[in-house]
């Protein structure tokens, strides 16, 4: 392939449409062609395949039986294409086919003939859903069904099938659409399956319960007893505080669901800048439905003595906005109001609730205070609407690709309506580094650049604006690793929006990448009494647990977070690493046994592989991880390098030595075009050592650990700092020069830090002892000291 060819994916969100001819391959030559011309005079006769067509909003993808339509327009576009072909195919009996709907990343690549193409999650998922249906079906993603409810012509005609296990057991939520003129209103053969292996275990899911009811039952009095002290030893709510739970979104279009989240938002966002009320973040809030019935409960999750709840009605350019203060212990009302306003003066509305909450509850503001609840922060109405529809990905529980993009076409929009629009700078500069520093899309020197200018811009705009200020504040911190400066513009921030949970999170990082664990503590701490539910702030106090070797308060932690997010899986994950970090492997496996992550869950795969690798029985990981490969997602960047990387490990481990060098060759392959435009990745750095150490070339493999040492020295950051001397203690050990291995491992074991493999957790002497890398020190006596030091102890 030409270096020109090798340019970065460019994902954007479309809405696909995956079509193809049932028992094409038992038919013959002549027919598979007849069919295929078929299909397609009948997919070019749509109107909705014209439009798009016509307006350029349209790619066509031939699958050999079949093919993806992949729509740049609206949800609803695939949806009427579908059902257009349905019908269409009355006239055309002898043609089966069947169908399925996602909407998600895309990005343009170059296939194997040089020639562009797409591929992405938004293509895979609309397969894997039709994969479950049979012939006439049309099948829908969960998530593009939840778009169409909104209008009111879809709603009948949607019928929730629930999940069906794909292609590497990944569930999806399925959705059938028919009526009486198009689809298959049969359930697909798929669920029938399920739904009878899911009657054989109903009758011995009754009987488990009946034993488990007697264990409750014993257990109540101790329960009670328990619960009692609970409650008294909590300290009472301050009088002064509120949470906004989420509004219902009354608009019959229910596709403006985005804007109730919006309004909500903007109301709750205005009263977090009133330093006389405790606010509590939305990201606790969030997990709560709409108008729930156990307030006083949530008074006391939250640790607040007042809750707002509110509604939402748009339709055209009117708006209306139910809103009602209701005390939390008593679930007694306050006070409540309507406003009716056109959509040019829905700042009004914002700014009058958050007044009239705080004279309700006697908050003194201040002439700023007073000034910023009543800011209109544009006068653009569809620059408004963009930045409500932009801000609705970022109130989402994780900063995922599709989030992440999603969040930057709107605000991009935004900001082009209305290029005066600081709010909205604000947010996209945030919402570029967030997505640098995670890695949710490719750090690149032009995200970078956008992240700096958009920080910028808002700040010129409106150098007084706390959401500004943070934004300038974590350009620093995320980005160019500047912490002075950044805790310059976090405390400046602090006075702006004193609610804002945000803040202290990001000083609690910053805090934490300069080896100060206590102060760390404390802001982790001052965050989670203002967002008590954010799993990610309860996640990252375990992960600072974590790097300290403190498993039992992890554990605790991450207990927390399954309280909120039962069954989270990278929860999981990082219980089944510590488990690991502990050498105790049977409670490892338990916990990774009944998951079954695909590639885009990297973390959760490369858990399960290293699992193997410590058990040195890779096998059956091995299988699984050739059917992850067999196709690649482009989505992933280079993700799927690092898993050929862990691919050639576990072939190395069960002895298949020439596997592992095609393995090892293929990921470097990959992984090397990504060090062009990522040269500070030292993830990246890090796996290319370890991948030229498995193929022998160790001056490449410690030139590349001491580039990463260079890119992130633990002088910068204490945390994942010394994350690239793991790297080289790995690449000594197997290329002969164990005094280095050794003098790295000592200095590891001394310090805290995450690790640079799977779950991230630090070596420990139980790891030394299992993982296979460092055989080659075993007869070391000082590498024997080090695997003899107690393990930490177990809660």
């Amino acid at each position: 392939m030409s270096v020109e060819s090798k340019k970065e994916i460019q994902l954007e969100i479309a809405h696909v449409l995956f079509i193809d001819i049932v028992g094409y391959s038992k038919l013959s030559i002549s027919d598979q062609h007849a069919a295929v011309e078929e299909l397609t005079r009948i997919v070019r006769a749509s109107e909705q395949f014209q439009r798009a067509e016509a307006a350029s909003r349209l790619l066509r993808i031939p699958t050999g039986d079949g093919m993806a339509l992949v729509f740049y327009t609206s949800p609803e576009a695939p949806a009427q294409c579908a059902v257009e072909v349905s019908c269409a195919l009355k006239k055309h009996s002898r043609l089966q086919l069947r169908m399925g709907i996602h909407s998600g990343p895309v990005g343009g690549v170059v296939d194997v003939n040089e020639r562009a193409n797409l591929a992405g999650a938004g293509i895979n998922i609309a397969k894997r859903v039709m994969d479950c249906g049979d012939a006439g079906h049309i099948l829908l993603s969960k998530h593009v069904a939840e778009d169409l409810e909104g209008y009111q012509r879809w709603r009948l005609l949607l019928h929730d099938l629930g999940t069906c296990e794909v292609k590497h057991n990944v569930p999806v939520s399925v959705v059938n659409l028919y009526d009486d003129q198009f689809g298959n209103a049969k359930l697909p053969q798929r669920f029938e399956t399920v739904q009878k292996r899911q009657t054989r275990l109903r009758w011995a899911a009754t009987a488990a319960a009946l034993l488990a009811l007697a264990v409750v039952v014993a257990g109540i009095a101790t329960f009670s007893r328990y619960r009692v002290r609970s409650t008294l030893a909590a300290p009472p709510a301050p009088e002064k505080s509120i949470a906004v739970l989420p509004f219902e979104n009354r608009s019959d279009d229910k596709a403006n669901a985005y804007f109730a989240d919006g309004i909500q938002e903007e109301i709750l966002t205005r009263l977090a800048k009133i330093a006389d009320l405790k606010v509590i973040s939305r990201t606790s809030t969030q997990h709560y439905k709409t108008a729930p019935e156990n307030l006083p409960e949530i008074g006391r999750q939250l640790g607040i003595a007042h809750i707002l709840e509110g509604s939402v009605q748009k339709s055209g350019d009117a708006v209306r906005v139910n809103v009602q203060l209701i005390r939390a212990a008593t679930d007694s009302n306050l006070w409540a109001d309507t406003f009716d306003r056109k959509l040019t003066d829905v700042f009004s509305v914002e700014s009058e609730v958050a007044k009239a909450i705080a004279d309700e509850l006697r908050a003194h503001l201040t002439g700023r205070e007073e000034q910023e609840i009543a800011a209109k922060p544009t006068d653009n109405v569809e620059a408004y609407d963009a930045y409500l529809r932009g801000l609705a990905y970022t109130l989402k529980t994780y900063p995922t690709s599709a989030n992440v993009l999603g969040a930057q076409k709107y605000l991009r929009e935004a900001v082009r309506l209305d290029p005066k629009f600081a709010l909205g700078w604000a947010l996209l500069s945030y919402v570029d580094a967030r997505g640098y520093i995670t890695q949710s899309i490719q750090p690149t020197v032009a995200l970078r650049e956008e992240a700096r200018q958009a920080a910028e811009t808002a700040l010129t705009l409106q150098p007084n604006l706390g959401e500004a200020v943070v934004a300038k504040g974590a350009y620093h911190y995320w980005i160019l690793k500047d912490y002075d400066t950044a805790v310059r513009y976090l405390e400046q921030a602090r006075q702006l929006l004193p609610n804002n949970s945000r803040i202290p999170e990001l000083l609690a990082y910053v805090a934490r990448r300069r080896g100060q664990w206590d102060r760390s503590k404390a802001y982790f701490n001052e965050a989670e009494r203002l967002d008590p539910r954010n799993v990610n702030v309860l996640t990252q106090q375990a992960t600072t647990d974590i790097a300290l070797r403190r498993f039992p308060e992890a554990l605790r932690k991450l207990d927390q977070v399954l309280a909120v997010t039962p069954d989270d899986v990278d929860t999981l994950v990082t219980i089944a690493g510590i488990a690991q970090a502990e050498g105790d492997l049977p409670r490892a496996v338990s916990l990774l046994a009944p998951l079954h992550p695909g590639a885009d869950d990297s973390g959760a795969v490369e858990t399960q592989v290293y699992q193997a690798i410590l058990e040195r029985r890779p096998a059956q990981i091995i299988s699984r991880l050739k059917e992850i490969l067999a196709k690649p997602d482009p989505a992933l960047g280079y993700i799927n390098g690092e898993l050929r990387f862990w691919s050639g490990w576990a072939q190395d481990v069960a002895g298949d030595h020439a596997a592992a060098q095609e393995s090892w060759r293929q990921a470097r392959r990959e992984l090397e075009p990504f060090l062009k435009e990522q040269p500070e990745n030292y993830g990246l750095i890090g796996d290319l050592a370890l991948t030229n150490m498995g193929l022998g070339d160790q001056a490449a493999a410690l030139a590349l650990s001491e580039q990463a040492i260079a890119v992130n020295p633990i002088e910068k950051d204490a945390i994942v700092g010394p994350l690239p001397i793991e790297i080289l203690a790995r690449v000594a050990a197997r290329m002969g020069e164990p005094d280095r291995a050794i003098a790295a491992l000592q200095k590891l074991l001394s310090i805290p830090y995450a690790g640079a493999l799977a779950a991230g957790m630090p070596l420990t002497p139980a790891l030394l002892r299992l993982d296979p890398m460092f055989d080659p020190l075993r007869n070391d006596p000082r590498f024997q000291k080090l695997v003899a030091s107690p393990a930490p102890k177990k809660p």
